[in-house]
């Protein structure tokens, strides 16, 4: 990494009632993507969130899935 530029390797997927899934944002720690992804699922509504490590989601072992 060089001055100025952010690495932001972890995101939080949302995946809606028909199956597809859209990136809610990109974060630095893999705990702040996971506090962004347990408020968003604390409201309550049908949607799955979940965070994955860039370049290691799909089934890695790296993605913190939640339901």
């Amino acid at each position: 990494m060089t001055e100025g530029t952010v690495s932001l390797p972890w995101l939080v997927i949302r995946q809606d009632d028909n199956g597809n899934r859209y990136r809610v944002g990109r974060y630095a720690t893999r705990a702040e993507a996971q506090k962004i992804a347990d408020s968003l699922d604390d409201r309550g509504h049908k949607q799955l969130y979940w965070v994955e490590r860039i370049g290691l989601g799909n089934g890695s072992g790296d993605a913190g899935r939640r339901n």
